[in-house]
């Protein structure tokens, strides 16, 4: 009995039309972050194991797929066992974002690069998820990122491009979510959470939106770690029930609203205010961009990853369950591979999560207005001939393509305008010497 061959789990074969699909999407992604100042990189796909590992990942090193080191012997595989840890067996490991490969990348290329470095980096990236709609093992990225540009710039122009990218893609309904790290470790300290902490509690506030508050707090109140904090723990507890029904309803991007969200100790914090005066900022300058997205505060936007220091961003659109976009400031990451501070931002697209939401027969210049060919010869035709009248029909973005004709060819021709095939000829044997005489039909009236 024949059995069911599959990709691997949580990973996909793409057909000619869905990866054209895909390609033509990724190609308008470029074409807005080229326009914007963005230049395009490459960086491998795996990293050695001590940079995925360099606690700045959060649960995503968790998720992270080692390589087994080369040259393996029994005594190696004993004593990982012995020790309890897996990792020792590896040396590199399959990358789960691209900020990480771009950290070290601009610490590599240091002396070959700006000292403002706008990056463009678009590739898959790996992570042991459990798959479900919207989320893959085997994902695509789409990251654009302002290195050695310490001040709000990055920001707005990571976002001013951003916005640019969504809404060339017709996903005008997308709006920013913004808030800040700073403003985050605040509300913990002022709560009474010792620093150490920090870490750890906001990973367990980045699942808000997938287990709820309350399952926030219970995991934080079985965490032993937090033993004796539940005075803390309480105050937190408070503040996201606060928070909740003005998160749901949008809150604007004003001193006064953002300020009546945060316990009120916290409105003489001084790192809290700075990050407050700098989202007002940013936010200003993205309006002054004119860029087409809103933009709202949320107090209790984490952003799971560990490299993050200042303003963090997310995307999210009515139609998704989860963010679209997402990114933030990242000030140490470089400096832990280069030596020396090198501030930084980026932005992300989460492309699995737009790429089903894009409208392309929407957008101009849609596959409507195509006029991709089929020539669909007589079996007669001579092969030579026929590359000769193919090659009369080629131009630039055009497809065309040679099919003999079938007895009955409705199920090809089906085919074939599922693939994005617009208009068929057919080419009888009398013809490849008179291609004038050749009549393009549009493929849906055959």
């Amino acid at each position: 009995m024949a059995t069911q061959i599959s990709s691997p789990r949580g990973m996909r074969d793409f057909l000619p039309a869905d990866k054209r699909r895909r390609e033509r999407i990724l190609a308008m992604i470029r074409e807005v972050y080229a326009e914007h100042g963005f230049d395009e990189i490459e960086t491998p796909v795996v990293e050695e194991q001590a940079r995925l590992h360099s606690g700045m990942g959060g649960d995503n090193e968790k998720l992270s797929y080692a390589i087994m080191r080369r040259g393996l012997d029994q005594d190696a595989l004993t004593q990982a066992a012995e020790h309890g840890d897996p990792l020792e067996l590896s040396d590199l490991g399959l990358r789960f974002d691209l900020t990480v490969p771009l950290a070290r990348f601009i610490a590599s290329n240091r002396g070959s690069l700006p000292t403002v470095f706008r990056s463009l980096q678009i590739g898959p990236v790996w992570r042991a998820e459990r798959p479900q709609k919207g989320r893959y093992r085997q994902f695509v990225q789409c990251d654009v990122d302002i290195s050695g540009e310490p001040g709000p710039l990055a920001e707005i122009e990571l976002l001013t491009a951003g916005a640019a990218a969504l809404v060339r893609l017709g996903l005008e309904a997308c709006t920013f979510r913004l808030n800040d790290r700073r403003i985050l470790t605040g509300v913990l300290e002022a709560a009474g959470f010792p620093a150490e902490f920090f870490g750890a509690i906001l990973i367990e506030v980045d699942k808000l939106d997938k287990i709820g508050a309350d399952g926030v707090i219970s995991g934080l109140r079985a965490d032993e770690r937090l033993a004796g904090h539940g005075p803390a723990i309480d105050q937190l507890a408070d503040a996201l029930a606060a928070w909740a029904p003005a998160v749901a309803a949008g809150v604007a991007l004003e001193r006064d609203a953002m300020l009546a969200l945060l316990p009120g100790a916290l409105g003489e914090h001084e790192g809290v205010l700075e990050a407050v005066d700098s989202l007002l900022y940013i936010a200003n300058g993205v309006q002054a961009a004119d860029a087409k997205l809103p933009l709202v505060f949320d107090p209790t936007l984490v952003r799971g990853m560990g490299y993050y220091t200042g303003t963090i961003v997310e995307a999210a659109h009515p139609e998704s369950g989860s963010s679209v976009g997402g990114g933030g400031r990242y000030d140490g990451m470089i400096g832990r591979f280069l030596g020396q501070d090198v501030p930084a931002a980026g932005f992300s697209i989460g492309f699995e999560r737009i790429v089903d939401l894009v409208d392309l027969d929407a957008l101009d210049g849609g596959s409507g207005e195509r006029r991709d060919l089929v020539l669909l010869a007589d079996k007669r035709c001579d092969p030579a001939q026929l590359a000769a009248l193919k090659a009369r029909f080629l131009e630039p973005g055009r497809r065309v393509r040679i099919e003999k004709r079938p007895k009955n060819p409705k199920t090809l021709l089906t085919q074939l305008a599922e693939q994005g095939y617009t208009h068929v000829a057919h080419v009888r044997e009398e013809q490849l010497e008179q291609p004038e005489t050749l009549e393009l039909v549009p493929l849906s009236g055959n």
